[in-house]
């Protein structure tokens, strides 16, 4: 049986979303962490925000092109 053919413009939406995906997660980590710095004067928790939405970047574009190899 043959897959129905997505349009070019969902196609578009779909990879534009993952372009944009990493350096969200990434800047919203980092932000986070620099905040909670500043409210409890440490000067580590922005590395630690920092990996996590990076990892949570990956995370989420990994399920994503999984999502798409599968339909």
């Amino acid at each position: 049986m043959k897959k129905p053919q997505r349009s070019a413009w969902l196609q578009l939406g779909r990879y534009t979303q993952l372009a944009m995906l990493m350096p969200a997660c990434v800047v919203s980590g980092y932000a986070i962490g620099y905040y909670l710095d500043k409210a409890f004067g440490t000067h580590y928790l922005y590395l630690v925000f920092l990996l996590l939405g990076i990892a949570a970047g990956f995370i989420e574009m990994i399920r994503e092109v999984q999502k798409d190899s599968v339909d």
